[in-house]
């Protein structure tokens, strides 16, 4: 059984994926937007015993979600717009994905994939005020 986390970004995917790889000594597989085009959630969704941090994006496409579910169970991370704008204001490594405002491009993004993530999650993990060592806690607890 694999641990799936989904979610959009900013929201801990990353940081609790490195967490729970750790304590569980499980290899840790990141796909992002690019390389969910490329079928990877096919192939990491065959593994077995592994941390597997989604691309927020990787529920628009259902076959990315049903690959997924195969051996996995779905963890959607989630965090309230404010939350997400301040972890990541400052990242350049995370591009505008519109050409809005980037919280009007945040509030319009989640709830056009609120329905995907929801359909998708096993389990439900709001991040806000939270340690990754809490969330990574509550991960397992529900494993």
């Amino acid at each position: 059984m694999n641990i799936v986390l989904i979610g959009y970004r900013g929201t801990g995917k990353s940081s609790v994926a490195k967490l729970l790889a750790e304590r569980t000594k499980w290899p840790l597989v990141s796909t992002d937007v690019e390389i969910v085009k490329k079928e990877i959630c096919k192939q990491v969704g065959k593994k077995d015993r592994t941390i597997i941090d989604t691309g927020g994006g990787a529920v628009l496409r259902k076959e990315n979600i049903e690959s997924l579910r195969q051996r996995g169970r779905m963890f959607w991370l989630t965090a309230e717009v404010g939350t997400i704008m301040e972890r990541i204001k400052n990242n350049a490594e995370r591009p505008s994905l519109t050409d809005k405002s980037y919280v009007e491009e945040v509030e319009e993004v989640l709830n056009e994939r609120l329905p995907l993530y929801k359909a998708a999650a096993d389990h439900v993990i709001a991040t806000d005020g939270r340690t990754v060592e809490e969330i990574g806690d509550e991960v397992q607890q529900k494993m």
